[in-house]
């Protein structure tokens, strides 16, 4: 049967009774997720048949795919493409930067993510760290307001060390002036130490 047969969209609170069914059918807490239907997306056939739901819990302009269920697995391979069309487009609306799970099924590696490394745990929202390890995630795009925030600090920087290096060369010209004044004050007092020794003792010259 071919893809267009279904459409995914998303959950409406007409649709707990059924994917109640189906989260209890897969082991899910049926009453948590119902207080959070509207993070899910729903696929269908043409007679509006549920066929499976699978969550996006946004937080931090991060989405997690989460609670991946369907009636009969068999449509799966069908299915799960036509909701990472739909969260692709959800993730491009909301200005999502980054995208993370816990679905092991192949489809999701197949389709960008992967194994999150200690770098990119550390972009993991505060509210999820609790998870188990074994993230997968997929960056979808940079976080400009961090670049610009970064690019500020560097700019702070350079004109603190900038402010830093007038400040050493004025004190350093205040030196060279003090030193030069100082020289200057010492050459004076033995110039008229002489004179005074020369004009109380003028044979010195003639010796």
């Amino acid at each position: 049967m071919s893809s267009a047969t279904y459409r995914v969209r998303r959950a409406t609170l007409d649709d707990v009774g059924p994917l109640t069914a189906l989260w209890r059918s897969m082991g899910f807490s049926a009453e948590e997720l119902a207080k959070r239907v509207t993070e899910f997306q729903v696929a269908e056939d043409q007679a509006g048949r549920l066929l499976g739901a699978i969550a996006l819990q946004m937080v931090d302009r991060q989405g997690r795919i989460h609670s991946e269920a369907f009636t009969d697995f068999a449509l799966a391979e069908q299915l799960r493409p036509l909701f990472w069309e739909r969260f692709q487009a959800l993730a491009t609306n909301h200005g999502l930067l980054r995208l993370w799970t816990h679905e092991t099924a192949p489809f999701w590696s197949h389709s960008g993510l992967v194994a999150a490394d200690a770098q990119a745990l550390e972009k993991l929202p505060p509210l999820w760290r609790l998870q188990p390890p074994g993230w997968l995630t997929l960056k979808l795009k940079e976080n400009l307001e961090e670049i610009v925030s970064a690019d500020k600090e560097f700019a702070l920087f350079m004109e603190a060390e900038k402010q830093r290096s007038q400040r050493a060369l004025r004190q350093a010209r205040a030196l060279k002036t003090i030193a030069t004044v100082i020289a200057f004050g010492v050459l004076l007092v033995v110039l008229m130490g002489a004179f005074f020794l020369l004009r109380k003792n003028p044979q010195l010259l003639h010796r």
